[in-house]
């Protein structure tokens, strides 16, 4: 993870790259009853943090802004789950996982850190 702050556009194009990513895992999954399943699912909650995000962005207000990273961050956190499911299921290899996982972990620790900070703000600390 980066320690510099990152711009607002940055983080959205990170999401953005997120989901190309998310797409991809999605495409190379089996043909299988449960493989459709999961590439269904893996690609509504993987594809669903940028434009939340980019929404929370253009929020009217600081609650509102809360709100939309807390929905990005909840599907980020779905996300996760279907990657494991993938893995534990032998979906597909390990080490084809590895990097997308890693990701996401990175982008649930950014956002959850902006979603803590701003209810902090929201609550005037």
């Amino acid at each position: 993870m980066r320690n510099e702050q990152m711009t607002s556009e940055e983080l959205e194009d990170r999401l953005i790259d997120f989901a190309v990513r998310i797409g991809k895992v999605a495409d190379a999954l089996p043909d299988t009853r449960l493989g459709q399943h999961i590439a269904g699912q893996l690609v509504r909650s993987g594809t669903s943090p940028a434009p939340n995000y980019s929404e929370g962005c253009a929020a009217e207000s600081r609650r509102d802004f809360a709100h939309k990273l807390s929905i990005s961050l909840k599907e980020l956190r779905e996300t996760k789950t279907w990657l494991r499911l993938i893995r534990k299921a032998d979906l597909l290899p390990a080490q084809r996982l590895h990097a997308i996982t890693d990701e996401t972990d990175q982008l649930c620790a950014i956002l959850s850190q902006s979603v803590h900070t701003a209810k902090e703000k929201i609550r005037g600390r």
